[in-house]
């Protein structure tokens, strides 16, 4: 097949994480037996090596210069933003990332007729995918995770930056997620849940669950166990959800571990660190790195890696990579969404918590009980290796191209 992709964000190297990761891999389990164009946007941080290294990965790369950035204009735009989200539907988000020009191509490629499929990488991009391409070609959007699901549960967690914009946006984002799915000939979505909530918008359409998937040979399985009370967080540090965990975890659960451990740490192991993130490494025990040449030789150095998320959708990277590294986990249930790990029908692969008293409790077993890190690190690796690795997640994506409407 001739499969068109689409990915305003840079999708190259992987180890930057976030969305890049999930579209990498994908793209290149497609490309060993199909004919892959990439249409995606520089970022001003991305060498010239990455756009060569990149362009053999596919059969022809087509790269555009990302917009200016006018999320940070003043008052006035903001409200002609807002305005335009009203009326036309499209959260600022997305517009954020619209070029003319990139729209020109995809339009000229596709009525050239030189894809049988497009795909959209991250709803992001479903901006550039015209309503009547479904008429012609497989259209298919890979939901990373629901906007409308993550906006209402930062409202409910009381993380949202604002939540005054936020309650006003919720209905419109309802609303964006329902009419833009319909223009889809299949819908992706990395866990059941969202699925779920996709399907209420939209109960007609295809929807398949593909997880999340981990580079085995990236992320090795550690060969001991190197005991200690090293904690670690890994994720980008500039991401709303990642920010929180660790604020939360540094102030309200660390401290009381402390107590109990004196010379626990804690690593903060991620790129782009915001300032409040920053401000952490102030307090005893905490060291925020930035961006890492290899984060799985921090991983197999501690002795726990939690995941306190309280908000952000979908499967976690960050946990699988853990897994996979052989790092016994504590994380919250957004943390361990889409993963059987716990239950009466399940193996135990990984700590569950959510409450300060719960990381303390989980954390203090496993710091005390070197054959229950032992055997998380065990069952975890396991888990990922059976069902989580992009092999598995590729050959689902690509019998969702093959399948013919």
């Amino acid at each position: 097949m001739n499969i068109l992709m689409l990915s305003s964000t840079f999708p190259y190297p992987p180890t930057r994480g976030g969305t890049q990761v999930r579209t990498f891999n994908l793209l290149k389990y497609l490309s060993q037996r199909h004919s892959i164009t990439l249409v995606t946007q520089r970022e001003s941080d991305v060498t010239d090596a990455e756009v060569a290294e990149l362009r053999d990965c596919v059969d022809h790369l087509a790269i555009f210069e990302r917009p200016p950035d006018y999320a940070t204009t003043g008052i006035l735009k903001k409200i002609q933003r807002f305005s335009k989200f009203l009326q036309q539907g499209t959260p600022p988000s997305v517009l954020n990332r619209y070029s003319v020009e990139m729209q020109t191509w995809i339009d000229n490629w596709v009525e050239a007729g030189k894809c049988d499929v497009i795909t959209c990488e991250h709803s992001v991009n479903e901006i550039y995918v015209r309503s009547h391409f479904s008429k012609q070609l497989k259209t298919i959007v890979n939901i990373h995770s629901s906007v409308y699901a993550t906006c209402r549960n930062q409202l409910s967690t009381g993380i949202s930056e604002n939540s005054l914009r936020d309650k006003i946006n919720l209905p419109l984002l309802r609303r964006y997620e329902q009419n833009y799915c319909a223009k889809f000939s299949a819908i992706v979505a990395t866990t059941e849940e969202d699925k779920i909530q996709l399907q209420e918008f939209n109960p007609n359409s295809e929807i398949t669950v593909i997880p999340n998937g981990v580079d085995l040979v990236s992320f090795p399985n550690r060969t001991t166990d190197p005991g200690g009370h090293r904690l670690i967080f890994i994720g980008a540090m500039d991401n709303l959800a990642n920010i929180d965990a660790v604020c939360f975890f540094s102030n309200e659960v660390l401290p009381e571990i402390q107590k109990l451990y004196p010379d626990a740490t804690f690593d903060i192991v991620g790129s782009h660190p915001v300032s409040e993130v920053l401000a952490l490494a102030q307090k005893p025990g905490i060291n925020v790195t930035g961006r890492v040449p290899s984060m799985v030789e921090y991983l197999h150095k501690s002795t726990i890696c939690v995941v306190p998320m309280r908000t952000g959708f979908g499967i976690k990277n960050k946990t699988l990579e853990a897994m996979a590294a052989g790092v016994p986990i504590v994380a919250s249930d957004r943390g361990l969404e889409g993963l059987a790990v716990d239950g009466a029908s399940h193996p135990l692969r990984a700590l569950r918590a959510n409450k300060p008293t719960e990381y303390i409790t989980a954390i203090s077993q496993l710091f005390e009980h070197p054959h229950l890190r032992s055997e998380l690190s065990h069952k975890g690796r396991q888990l990922v290796e059976t069902e989580f690795t992009w092999d598995i997640a590729g050959k689902s994506y690509e019998q969702v191209c093959l399948k013919r409407d």
